[in-house]
Order: C-alpha cells, then structure tokens, then sequence
C-alpha cells in the first residue's frame, strides 16, 4: 500500500511515519495486513528522509499547492492529513490560516476525490471547534462553537470530511486532539505551545515563560498516544466508525499549576524555578475559551485511549528524547 501524510514533517508526522514503517504493514478492517510499499511525506518545510529508509519520498510543497499535492496523491490508498497552520499563528495571519486550514484541506479533498479510488483519509482536528459558554463536561454531542479562526477552519473541514465521505468520494475520519504534550524541538506559535515549553526547556535546564493563570485547566494527550490514535483511526472499518465520521479523542484534565507540581516532582524544585509566569491576555483568552473536561465515550467505545498520568508523559519524553538527567547529578 501507498501512504501519503501532509505535514509529515511535524512532530506527529515523523513519529507516525517512524511507527509506520517499524510496523511494515497495517492490518485494515480486521482483514489481511497490506504491506507498506511507499511513504511520502508532503510539507511545507524540508526534512530529512527517516532512518534512510528507501521507501520514504520528503516532498517539499504547501498542502494548498494543486500541482504537487496531485502529483503525491494520485496513487495513494491512505492519507494522514495533518498539515495545518497552528492556531496563534492562524488568528493572527487570517490568509495563510485560510489558506492552509480550509483552502488546503478542499484541494486536498477534491484531488483525492478525482483519482475516483475512494482513498482512506484520517484528518486532524482539534479541541478548538469548541469555545465560548461551553458545558462542564464536553461530550461527543457538544455542539460546534469556535472562537478562534483556527477553530473555525478545522470545523469546516470536519465537515467536508463528513460530506466526501457520504458522497462517496473518500473514505474520511477526522479526529479532535486535545492538547498534545510534551513536544520535542522549539516553542512554536500555537497558543498551547507553552503546556510543553514548561516543562521541555526545566527539563533541558533552560527558562522558559508561562503566560496562563495556574489554575488554568487543559485537555491533554501525549505523542505517543496520537500516534496510536493516528493508525487506530485508520485501521478501523467504516462500518465500525458508523456515519459520524468525527471521533473526539481522550484525554486527560489538569491545570497549569498540577504539570508544574508533576515537574518538580520529577524533577525537582530547581526546575521549577527555571519557569517565569508572564501573562499574555490573547493566549489566555484562546486557552479559556477551550473545553477544560471532556468525556470521549464513543472514543473509548471504539478502542481510543487516553495516557494514565501527567508522570507518565513526562517520564515518556524523557525517555524518547534522551533527555540528560541532570537533576540526579
């Protein structure tokens, strides 16, 4: 089988296509597993082929670019499409947002939709589709509220998903991550990009900036569990999935205050102290605006999991970064 993944140079790019190919084949609708024949990974931004593996094509292109996404796309049987412009980014550069969240995902939908092969496509949405006077608990029946450009645009391509799907025209489920911690790398411009800073840079010895409130509460899920979300999602039948083809995601709750407490416990009260608090009204206003709890009963019907602990993600990026442990020294 042929795999195409936009934004395969991101961080859950990467780690899904490293699992992919540890994997070598995948196992569809509970049938016979299909060999990994092809990986290519579209982004706007270059990166290096993983591992040297032979199967993997890096093609440096914008998702919204006609030409190149029909060039990549034409023979794949499944896509992950994760390419998007974060949401800090989005609300504050409404044409590039646009561009890439909406404008993208139509012309990847529409090139797919020609190739006539019906492929599968597992979209990445977000927990911004929700904002504003939101219930205690979001649930699968939640309605649609965004405060945000970049709500607003994964809301739209939740449901173009949904209506290629009934056309017939791809195979689509779209997934609502929750937060996603601990990133490796660099702060980027989401407005949750600080939930890993403050605890990534402590860990490196490094200060950082928190610009929240610490009892403010997120919904978090680790990078190893997307990645398991990831090829749950796409393993899955369309029967077992149903009509409603957006799935919310697990996760788990807690404020700003608890991950800094689990820092210090890990890590101790040295680390903590690497962190400045300097509030930011913009990005506490996008972080307020998104459901603190959520309950995922069809997710965990389906098979989806949440991580046990907050302990357990930051041990697990520890480990999968080799982070030098220096507050054993």
């Amino acid at each position: 089988m042929k795999i195409l993944i936009t934004g395969g140079n991101g961080f859950i790019g990467k780690r899904l296509a490293e699992r992919l190919l540890e994997l070598d084949t995948l196992q569809l609708d509970g049938g016979p597993s299909g060999r990994i024949e092809k990986l290519v990974l579209l982004d706007a931004f270059p990166g290096d082929r993983i591992g040297g593996d032979r199967r993997v094509e890096v093609v440096v292109g914008e998702v919204s670019d006609r030409e190149t996404v029909a060039r990549v796309a034409q023979d794949a049987d499944l896509v992950w499409h994760l390419a998007a412009i974060v949401s800090s980014d989005a609300e504050a550069n409404f044409d590039l947002g646009m561009k890439v969240n909406l404008y993208g995902t139509l012309n990847l939908l529409e090139i797919l939709r020609a190739t006539g092969k019906r492929p599968r496509l597992v979209n990445a949405s977000s927990l911004a589709v929700f904002g504003g006077d939101l219930p205690s608990v979001v649930t699968d029946r939640t309605d649609l509220t965004p405060k945000s450009s970049y709500g607003t645009q994964k809301a739209i391509g939740e449901l173009l998903v949904a209506d290629y799907t009934r056309k017939g025209f791809v195979d689509g489920r779209s997934l609502r991550l929750p937060t996603i911690a601990i990133r490796p790398g660099k702060p980027n411009k989401a407005a949750s990009t600080f939930v890993s800073s403050i605890i990534r840079e402590p860990l490196a010895r490094q200060a950082t900036v928190c610009p929240v409130r610490p009892d403010s509460a997120m919904c978090l899920l680790s990078g190893r569990r997307v990645v398991d979300a990831m090829i749950r999602a796409m393993t899955l039948s369309s029967e077992s999935i149903g009509s409603e083809r957006t799935i919310l995601l697990p996760g788990f709750t807690l404020t700003v205050a608890e991950m800094v407490a689990v820092l210090e416990k890990v890590a101790g009260r040295e680390a903590t102290k690497l962190i400045r608090w300097q509030p930011d009204a913009n990005i506490q206003r996008l972080v307020d605006s998104w459901p603190g709890r959520i309950d995922a009963a069809r997710a965990k019907a389906l098979g989806f999991q949440a991580d046990s602990n907050f302990e357990e993600v930051v041990r697990a990026h520890i480990e999968d970064e080799a982070v030098p442990q220096w507050w054993r020294q």
